[in-house]
């Protein structure tokens, strides 16, 4: 099967490409739009009507603490899962339909409780079912995309997720006095991004006449084994990806708390600022995205979009720093929002080039991956810490910091330009 899939990605035809390419956006669009709209600001926001504004803070880092271990196993779990699943529908395909249906459930009822332990766990388990999408999606670039377009379809990936978060943020935006219909349509977002992926894209070949998996528990356990032989790239790939996607989340999800509290906005003129702030990120990440990923694999490398990339996040990171105002919110959304782009076009393009073994591709991805979660989630719990020790103002040299050695870490990679 092995063999057939790299036969099949190598004579991939022109609407195949087109499908892929349809499918990678419309998934990264549904299910992140649908995140965004919750994580973004209606979940601060919630919790801020219930425990006030002084709690909520330090309650938001500690949801985001539970549910960054909830991410971190459920990508490395349905990776390994779904390389495992014998299934006449494929090994990706039921994971990345039931991950839709869990998630988006579980997104809604983040909204209903008043408890924030009851919150914690809907997100938690709303984790587990965003991650059943989100690795085999991840493992089709390994399994069914050939090398040079590899780039390409990780910017439409990237893409649909750049627009997700803007509509994420605009649609949240707007239903911030109103919370219970944006967590609606958070959860039918979510709820439909997989069932939605796996009709676009070319239907996945059965894996019933694949190799049997052998062994038992003791096998399964010991095939989360991460890689370490010739593995390297593989974990320079790993720590830039994690502290560069870090260092976005540091501020992305505590904007509502920043325009509140350090730039002085009330809870409408927010909301105002975060619509602009959306369509901004709309815009130049849709152009950073698709350019950066054509072009990279036109010139076959993948190490300098990364440096631009984080040229242009520590530029946004400075202006809110040194300006304070909602303007340099706005060109936060436009220099960050355009750098997160272009990284995020070669981003899984360059982890299929690291990995150690095409074999394994669902579990080595799903651990790379799970420097996405660490970073989204593990980003805005260092905030938290920063804001309560010394305020805002530390918040954004320390995001630059994150940048700039992220990026020394992914020039260190050897076996891809």
């Amino acid at each position: 099967m092995q063999n057939a899939e790299k036969k099949v990605a190598a004579a991939i035809t022109k609407a195949d490409r087109v499908r892929f390419s349809l499918s990678f956006f419309v998934c990264s669009l549904l299910w992140m739009s649908g995140l965004g709209i919750v994580s973004a600001v209606l979940l601060p926001q919630h919790l801020k009507d219930v425990v006030g504004g002084a709690q909520a803070t330090t309650i938001f880092g500690i949801i985001n603490a539970v549910t960054a271990i909830a991410s971190l196993v459920s990508n490395l779990l349905f990776g390994n899962l779904s390389d495992r699943t014998r299934s006449r529908y494929g090994r990706r395909t039921p994971w990345i339909v039931g991950g839709g249906i869990v998630g988006g459930v579980t997104l809604f009822l983040t909204g209903v409780f008043d408890n924030v332990w009851l919150m914690g766990l809907m997100y938690c388990i709303c984790m587990f079912g965003l991650n059943a999408i989100i690795a085999p999606v991840i493992a089709t670039l390994s399994d069914r995309v050939p090398d040079d377009l590899r780039a390409t379809m990780s910017a439409f990936y990237s893409a649909g997720t750049t627009v997700g978060t803007s509509i994420g943020t605009l649609v949240g935006a707007y239903f911030i006095t109103i919370q219970i219909p944006g967590f609606i349509s958070a959860g039918v977002l979510m709820g439909i991004a997989g069932l939605a992926t796996v009709i676009v894209w070319p239907s996945e070949q059965s894996s019933k006449d694949m190799a049997p998996v052998k062994g038992g528990l003791k096998e399964f356990m010991l095939s989360f084994r991460p890689p370490m032989k010739g593995a390297r790239d593989f974990w320079l790939a790993f720590v830039g990806r994690t502290l560069l996607i870090f260092s976005y989340y540091m501020i992305l999800n505590y904007q509502l708390y920043i325009l509140e509290m350090y730039i002085g906005q009330g809870k409408k003129a927010a909301a105002a600022t975060i619509s602009v702030m959306s369509v901004i990120t709309m815009i130049v990440g849709l152009v950073g995205s698709l350019a950066s990923g054509a072009i990279s694999d036109k010139i076959g490398r993948r190490k300098v979009p990364v440096i631009v990339a984080s040229f242009l996040l520590a530029l946004g990171y400075f202006l809110p720093w040194v300006m304070k105002s909602p303007s340099s919110m706005m060109l936060f959304a436009g220099f960050a929002g355009l750098g997160y782009a272009v990284y995020g076009a070669v981003d899984q393009a360059l982890n299929v080039d690291v990995l150690p073994s095409k074999k394994e591709a669902g579990k080595d991805l799903g651990i790379i991956n799970m420097a996405t979660t660490l970073g989204q989630t593990a980003g805005p719990i260092v905030t938290s810490a920063l804001v309560a020790a010394a305020g805002y103002q530390l918040v954004f040299p320390v995001a630059i910091a994150f940048a700039i050695i992220a990026c020394v870490f992914i020039q260190m990679i050897r076996c891809t330009k």
